[in-house]
């Protein structure tokens, strides 16, 4: 807890930045060619110890998304001493500031400022098996990003759909199931709400069953409640639960949802439900419904993937994670964290460079 820290000597800045994806990557929600973070830098004026945490912001995504988000972190940084405050209730509608507070704060209070939760992963001994990521595009590209993927050896793939026509998505996902069954390769796929709900869901989700299909995420749009619920009662294949917990602040209010609808899975991405603490709220609440969950970064910068990356290390989970967006952009820092052979990793001797940032 914070109490045993003093805060009369902290400070605390902000700054943003801007990353930069190698090459545009879609989503049903669009094209994504940037995505802005910010960093939140605490340090102590007497000792100068530090630490850092970033607030990933997903424009158009996170409930968080508006006008007064500066102003927000401002009045964070102008009041840090309050950081008791800050972390249990003062952020529940800004989720990602929530995070990146969080984030500092561990890092401000860690020796190793980038060793949040100390384990054998990043001791380098153990790895967290993650899923192959594959963005929408068209049929080529979206092809040539699964044979990188098999070729990488990921034995889970995560393809976005709902982007281009469904009977092209559906053509490359038999193609996988004519080389690899379902016990070679994990697959899962990920609708971000593109499909209607009703018959025309229920349709298309019995289509995906018939190819041996892990989950699929999100295949309405969120805050359809009783249409969701009614599609995880009817449907042939597990759904799990994604934007529909974002803006959802209260624990009650978690344990309700899901205890109404009854997915098959959820998943917890820190950035947009309230960082460690938020998302702990949803992992219990599941529990208490014995629904399986797993965790997704959010496009956040190795920063916030190694905050992430330890933190679900240490859950002990058994599934294949969703962490493998470290390689995405041109100015991303640099980090111990790589991937290889399907799993995200740490290199205990790897070093940090976070240079791009102007004061830390």
């Amino acid at each position: 807890m914070t109490n045993q820290f003093n805060t009369t000597f902290l400070q605390a800045t902000f700054q943003k930045h801007t990353l930069q994806f190698k090459q545009a990557s879609g989503t049903s929600r669009g094209i994504l060619r940037t995505k802005e973070s910010w960093f939140i830098v605490i340090k102590n004026s007497k000792t100068w110890e530090w630490g850092i945490g970033e607030c990933g912001l997903l424009k158009g995504l996170s409930i968080d998304d508006r006008p007064d988000y500066e102003e927000k972190l401002k009045e964070v940084c102008d009041n840090i001493s309050n950081i008791n405050y800050w972390l249990e209730e003062g952020l529940r509608e800004f989720p990602s500031i929530q995070f990146g507070l969080e984030m500092a704060w561990k890092s401000y209070q860690s020796k190793n400022k980038y060793e949040l939760f100390p384990s054998e992963f990043t001791k380098g001994k153990e790895s967290i098996p993650i899923n192959g990521l594959v963005w929408m595009g068209d049929k080529d590209f979206m092809r040539q990003q699964i044979e990188d993927k098999l070729n990488q050896g990921f034995d889970c793939v995560k393809m976005k759909i709902g982007a281009i026509d469904f009977e092209t998505e559906i053509a490359l996902l038999q193609n996988i199931r004519k080389r690899f069954s379902k016990d070679a390769i994990e697959l899962r796929v990920d609708a971000n709400g593109a499909f209607q709900a009703g018959e025309d869901a229920l349709q298309k989700l019995n289509t995906l069953a018939k190819l041996d299909i892990h989950s699929i995420e999100q295949p309405i749009k969120q805050g359809q409640f009783e249409a969701m619920k009614n599609l995880c009662c009817d449907t042939p294949l597990p759904i799990a639960l994604d934007e529909e917990l974002i803006g959802i602040f209260q624990k009650e209010k978690k344990s309700e949802l899901i205890s109404f609808i009854q997915p098959q899975y959820i998943i917890l991405k820190p950035s947009l439900i309230g960082g460690f603490r938020g998302s702990q709220e949803w992992i219990d609440a599941a529990a208490q419904n014995d629904i399986p969950w797993w965790i997704t970064s959010a496009l956040e910068s190795n920063i916030g993937l190694n905050a992430i990356a330890q933190w679900t290390y240490n859950l002990n989970s058994p599934m294949h994670q969703g962490l493998g967006t470290g390689s995405l952009y041109n100015n991303n820092f640099t980090s111990p964290l790589y991937v290889d052979n399907g799993a995200i990793h740490y290199n205990e001797k790897g070093e940090w460079n976070i240079s791009l940032l102007n004061e830390v």
